[in-house]
């Protein structure tokens, strides 16, 4: 029979009230478990109500499966039920069963069901684990027990707990493989993504399966968890749970990822408040790393512990190692269970240990255990005794095996006990737009990228670094650079210097040469210098490049600086580097490395006419005559050639040598000698806009702008020259690229109509939700010729055009303008000059104009 209306109604105010009810208490009281219980509750008594209503009492039984089944049921969860028919199921009973189905739709439960007979079960959870572990969290709702009973005593008889066990192990090895990646990292999925909630059902199910029991307590009485890991574990849990709840309830749906647009809500819910050293989203963010961290801990100790319960593996000794360990089974273990406790060095001992058995797949289960509880030996005392330190300096000495052990040591919490700064930062999110990692991943991404230099196999990735690398004497000081480059983020202050007094520290009381301690420190300070000058300054000016060699004073410096700078920005994100900075910072590598090596000062007459014999061996190359250039220097001054490289100089006299005076605009454009991006040259009458309408074309086209050097020659005409990236996604020739630009952009620089802006476009959503504050400075420049302008913002389609316009509107010549983009993040720096800049008022009119455009 169906329900009126009314009925209908009244069943769905129900569950809106009760549902209403449990969220205030929830906010209220904050006890997830309650939360998940009563609502689980509600939501029997309801089905059962209907249930009987149905007529279904006597004839099907009604059962809660899967996380319902658990009693874990989350706002916006499905309610997955089984619906246990008879064999053979009558045909009316079949007809009731499908209107209760339709009725709960009616009511708004979002529900996942099934209707089967004991014998479908039974086949279905023999062919799909999928529904195996469906049915083995299961409670009666309604109709008669005994054929429920009977269903879970056959299905316990028919499952093979060996095969369970290892089809969940599979299962979870896939899932986070899914699950692991940059935006999982940025969203994670606090059920799926590694040390999430699947991770503790993944240990209760087995639990159960193999009869060892199905909640923590059950599994502290048989010995499976001590106490404190059952406390541990609760706790992490607990955090998930709370997570999970907030998420729906301030989704009001179904969310389990930790979304942009909903973390700073959660945090606040959480009562978290910004302070100026972290957001309030980053510190939640914090917690919930930390959480998933003793869940992935937890989780790597327990499962090899069933598995060995389950096996009833007998622990086989195939190689004697030292006094505290040998071979078990293939892997590391323990010879005396209290070997930590007796010997606290043996902690460390052991990652060096396992760092020089390679054919050691990992610790045995019970060194692991032992090693994980035996965190807390690591104090004061221990950090200090010598013993320790050499342990651990010879972990970065040794030839292979850093990256593995240094990320087992992160694991297990034992580098962030023994180093009391690294456990401030891990699990620390930092909501900058560009790093994609938490601070301890992207610290020991960048000792992996250093690593990968040095080894053999990887030196067709970066040829030159990996050269670099074999020569520099003692590796293991640029190992420490990057463990402390990043050590004091969070902290309030310049993480940079804080860093460096950090790494002075350490590198006196773990007894490095004060040659190694000063630069291991200035690597530190330092860090952020080269990647800054390179996308920042010109670096083809000489007087840039001797600042830079001032700075660096030695080839090993430099060497130094230049590995940690691309392994820096290497480990920010996949999408901060290319070729176009790998090409940057290789340049002034090699400006400055000829520098050093010559002693002295730079002589800018010898740069210049080098940079013009350089030039001209180019033009001969391409059948260019004697002589030809002249026409065309002979309008440059010492600026243009010391602004530009050898290259760019030929390219120009090529292009330009026969029309000196256009009088149309001129566009060429070629592919980058790094084959990212294409280059693009503009030869024009000089105009006002003339470098916004420019940057108003390649915002139109979706052509991202990385430098721009803007030259006017001395017979009037703009010499501009921009380095552009081809649109994302975009699947076209360069050659049909190319050409677009060298016909469009000429015909757009033609036109005599006012400047048309692009049409701000859409931002991401990670800026969105943690927006910039527009930022803007300016200062005389070195030489007191002109003004520096930098600006930091938020990214945006048509950006740098909206900046060009202001610029223009202000009457102000763009000498150069360098675009530094990370990732949503944008930095740029502009040397531009122009009467408004001598008056105070109109200056400060011009950085009120700019911020409201960075705002648009």
């Amino acid at each position: 029979m169906a329900l009126a209306a009314a009925p209908l109604q009244h069943w769905r105010q129900t569950l809106a009230d009760k549902r209403q009810q449990l969220a205030e208490r929830y906010r209220a009281e904050r006890n997830p478990q309650a939360y998940l219980r009563h609502y689980s509750q509600a939501v029997d008594e309801v089905l059962a109500e209907l249930w009987r209503e149905q007529g279904l009492d006597e004839s099907a039984s009604l059962i809660a499966v899967g996380g319902y089944g658990r009693g874990q049921l989350f706002p916006g969860s499905d309610v997955d039920i089984l619906i246990l028919l008879p064999e053979p199921t009558p045909a009316e009973t079949a007809d009731k069963a499908s209107r209760f189905i339709a009725l709960m739709w009616d009511i708004g439960l979002e529900i996942g069901h099934s209707a089967r007979t004991p014998g479908e079960c039974l086949r279905e959870a023999a062919a799909d684990i999928t529904v195996e572990t469906n049915l083995l969290e299961n409670r009666l709702v309604a109709g008669p027990a005994e054929p429920w009973r009977a269903l879970m005593a056959r299905l316990e008889a028919q499952r093979d707990p060996l095969a369970f066990f290892e089809g969940k192990t599979l299962e979870q090895q896939q899932r986070h493989t899914r699950h692991f990646g940059v935006s999982n990292n940025l969203e994670p999925n606090l059920k799926e993504s590694p040390g999430g909630l699947r991770d503790l059902h993944t240990i209760l199910w087995i639990s159960k399966a193999t009869g060892l029991g199905d909640n923590w307590d059950a599994l502290v009485r048989r010995g499976i968890l001590t106490l404190a890991e059952a406390r541990l574990i609760k706790h992490s849990e607990d955090q998930l749970l709370k997570l999970r709840i907030d998420l729906h309830l301030l989704a009001r749906r179904r969310e389990d990822r930790l979304i942009f647009d909903l973390q700073q809500q959660v945090a606040l819910a959480w009562g978290l408040a910004d302070t100026p050293a972290k957001r309030a989203s980053e510190q939640l963010m914090q917690l919930y790393f930390r959480a998933a961290k003793t869940v992935n801990q937890l989780n790597g100790i327990l499962l090899p512990n069933l598995r060995g319960r389950i096996y009833c593996q007998v622990p086989r000794v195939t190689q004697h190692i030292n006094d505290y360990f040998h071979s078990v089974n293939g892997m590391l273990g323990i010879r005396e269970a209290n070997v930590f406790d007796k010997h606290p060095q043996a902690i460390l001992e052991a990652f060096l240990t396992l760092q020089r058995h390679p054919e050691l797949s990992g610790f045995a289960p019970r060194m692991l255990r032992a090693l994980w509880h035996a965190r807390s030996q690591i104090n004061e005392r221990f950090r200090q005794d010598a013993r320790n330190r050499q342990t651990f300096m010879q972990i970065f000495r040794e030839p292979a095996g850093l990256t593995r052990t240094l990320r087992r040591m992160n694991l297990y919490g034992i580098l962030g006990q023994y180093l009391p700064n690294f456990g401030q930062i891990v699990g620390q999110m930092q909501h900058d737009l560009f790093h994609v990692y938490t601070v301890d991943e992207h610290i020991l991404m960048v000792v992996r990228n250093l690593r990968r230099f040095a080894i053999s196999a990887y030196n067709h990735e970066y040829p030159f670094l990996s050269r670099l690398i074999g020569d520099f004497e003692q590796p293991e000081v640029l190992y420490l650079a990057g463990l402390f480059h990043d050590i004091a983020k969070g902290r309030g202050g310049d993480h940079s210097q804080l860093g460096m007094a950090d790494a002075e520290t350490f590198c006196r009381q773990h007894g490095l040469s004060e040659e190694n301690s000063r630069l291991v420190s200035w690597l530190v300070g330092q860090h952020l210098t080269m990647s800054s000058i390179a996308q920042k300054q010109d670096i083809y000016d000489p007087e840039t490049v001797q600042r830079f060699a001032d700075l660096v004073e030695t080839p090993r410096r430099l060497a130094a600086l230049y590995l940690l700078t691309v392994a820096d920005i290497r480990g920010t994100s996949p999408k901060v580097w290319n070729a176009w900075k790998a090409k940057l910072l290789e340049d002034l590598y090699h400006a400055t490395y000829r520098v050093l090596s010559r002693g002295g000062g730079m002589d800018i007459n010898s740069e210049l006419e080098a940079r013009k014999n350089q030039a001209r061996a180019q033009l001969r190359l391409h059948a260019i005559p004697d002589g030809a250039e002249a026409g065309l220097w002979a309008q440059l001054d010492t600026v243009y050639f010391l602004r530009h490289e050898a290259k760019e100089i030929a390219w120009h006299a090529r292009a330009l040598n026969r029309q000196l005076a256009p009088a149309q605009p001129m566009v060429r454009a070629r592919l980058a000698d790094d084959h990212e991006g294409i280059q693009v040259l503009i030869y024009s009458s000089d105009k006002p806009e003339l470098f916004a309408r420019a940057c108003a074309f390649f915002g139109r086209t979706n052509y991202s702008i990385a430098d721009a050097k803007v030259y006017t020659t001395r017979h009037g005409y703009a010499l501009d020259t921009f380095h552009v990236f081809v649109p994302e996604h975009h699947d076209g020739d360069y050659r049909d690229m190319i050409n677009f630009i060298e016909f469009e952009l000429a015909a757009s620089l033609a036109e005599d109509k006012p400047l048309q802006l692009p049409p701000p476009g859409r931002i991401s959503r990670h800026l969105k939700h943690f927006p910039i504050t527009p930022q803007v400075s300016m200062r005389p420049d070195d030489r007191d010729s002109a003004f520096v302008l930098s600006i930091v913002a938020g990214d945006r389609p048509g950006l740098l055009a909206r900046i060009a316009k202001v610029l223009a509107d202000y009457r102000l010549d763009v000498q150069s303008a360098k675009i530094m983009t990370l990732g949503s993040r944008a930095e740029d720096s502009f040397l531009i000059r122009g009467a408004a800049l001598k008056d105070d008022k109109t200056a400060l009119a011009l950085e009120t104009a700019l911020i409201a455009a960075l705002r648009v």
